[in-house]
């Protein structure tokens, strides 16, 4: 699968996991040495995320019930924890500096294909 920024007309990932239970939920990105540029994680359900025993930044974006960006956060160091957004449904979790690389902004509408 991967993720496209429909208002952008733009491939944000081609790998696109899917994290949707309790156990990939749970470990998510830990154990990870680094996220290639390609790929991301997709949380779901999902409002509120940690760094905590991660061994690189992350950046992630913050998805409503129809997958519209409502929060973004960027270059999330290791052992940080995220603001709960409660506008969110689902968050994707992408290697550090993908969404500036990707132009992604509040307000654009992605959708998952593949």
């Amino acid at each position: 699968m991967k993720l496209v920024n429909l208002t952008k007309n733009i491939v944000l990932c081609q790998k696109l996991i899917v994290a949707d239970n309790f156990w990939t939920r749970t470990k998510g990105l830990l154990g990870r040495k680094q996220l290639d540029s390609d790929t991301a994680l997709l949380i779901k359900p999902c409002n509120s995320i940690h760094t905590f025993f991660m061994h690189f930044a992350i950046d992630a974006l913050f998805l409503d019930k129809d997958y519209k960006v409502v929060s973004i956060l960027t270059s999330l160091k290791p052992f940080k924890l995220s603001p709960i957004f409660w506008q969110a449904r689902f968050v994707v979790e992408f290697s550090a500096k993908s969404i500036s690389a990707a132009q992604a902004q509040i307000g654009d509408s992605l959708s998952i294909q593949g």
